[in-house]
């Protein structure tokens, strides 16, 4: 087929990749502009930017999809469909309707749970026990559209925002392969979403990533690993601020929320609302990443010591 691609962050590169490995004609490729990142705030190419430069495809970096003249150009190539991944700009419906075939979006979850901005981290903080990738054919709503193809995957316990992302951009890829092949053939067909089970993952706040030691060991648990890589959850002790990168569930422990009750090799031990949680990777906001044990070798923390409520608490 001859294909439109749209995506900016490393979650799109596999799917770019695939579609171009299993022999479909990459047209065009389109991604935000350079966005200013980095301490020195410099302009820095998106990651499907770059793939598109090391295999030498067209690309177009517009601001925004509503000039007439971009979509003359996008309806000159006469593309067969459009692969939307983790873009970041809108599509109007005269775009929608430019490829033969409409816009297919790879959507990071199963569908209709968790539309919007962050289906991965809202999973891992419901405590669900699956996601997936849904394909759906794009229309005018916040990934509404018909759902074309399905595939599950399991939430591990200790799978981070991270780990989950890493995976299903691989599975996102190797289901709009499937989905393409089926599309050729005539075999695929678009099932309309249950409205009702709909729910929606809105854009993370730092400020959700704070961790309130009132909650019980498991949900501050789910905080921890979401906000992993970004922002990470984060709390005060002895006037510290310091991310938590990897903590671990135990038995409940005597003391009040908050107070750190043990400390070694093992982790810092630290009572919930609920249970306890061990701490195994923390990071100082000017330090690095350590594990429990360097960390309390330069940064000594003792029985006793008690992070700070949740701001507003």
């Amino acid at each position: 087929m001859k294909i439109i691609f749209a995506g900016t962050p490393p979650f799109s590169v596999p799917a770019l990749e695939a579609l171009a490995n299993a022999g479909h004609e990459i047209a065009l490729v389109l991604t935000q502009p350079d966005r200013p990142s980095g301490r020195g705030m410099k302009p820095t190419a998106s990651a499907i930017k770059l793939l598109a430069q090391q295999r030498e495809f067209t690309l177009l970096q517009p601001y925004s999809l509503k000039q007439p003249e971009l979509r003359a150009q996008l309806a000159a190539i006469d593309a067969d469909v459009m692969v939307v991944v983790a873009y970041g700009l809108i599509l109007p419906s005269a775009v929608l309707n430019i490829p033969r075939l409409g816009c297919l979006n790879i959507h990071a979850s199963l569908l209709p749970r968790w539309r919007g901005a962050a289906p991965i981290q809202r999973a891992i903080l419901a405590g669900d026990r699956e996601t997936g990738i849904t394909i759906i054919q794009m229309d005018r709503g916040l990934d509404t559209g018909a759902m074309l193809l399905q595939r599950s995957d399991a939430i591990a316990v200790d799978d981070t925002a991270q780990t989950l992302h890493d995976r299903l951009a691989l599975l996102g890829a190797v289901c709009i392969v499937e989905a393409l092949a089926h599309l050729r053939e005539n075999m695929l067909s678009g099932v309309p979403q249950n409205e009702i089970a709909a729910t929606y993952a809105p854009k993370l706040e730092k400020k959700e990533a704070e961790i309130d030691w009132q909650l019980s060991a498991e949900n501050i648990n789910r905080v921890v690993r979401a906000f992993n890589p970004r922002p990470g959850a984060y709390s005060r002790v002895r006037g510290i601020s310091m991310k938590i990168w990897q903590a671990r569930v135990t038995a409940d422990a005597a003391g009040q929320p908050g107070e750190i009750v043990a400390t070694g090799r093992d982790g810092i031990v630290v009572v919930c609302g609920e249970g306890a949680l061990i701490l195994e990777a923390l990071q100082k906001s000017d330090g690095k990443k350590m594990s429990a044990a360097e960390f309390l070798s330069g940064h000594p923390l003792r029985p006793g010591d008690r992070f700070e409520p949740k701001l507003g608490d």
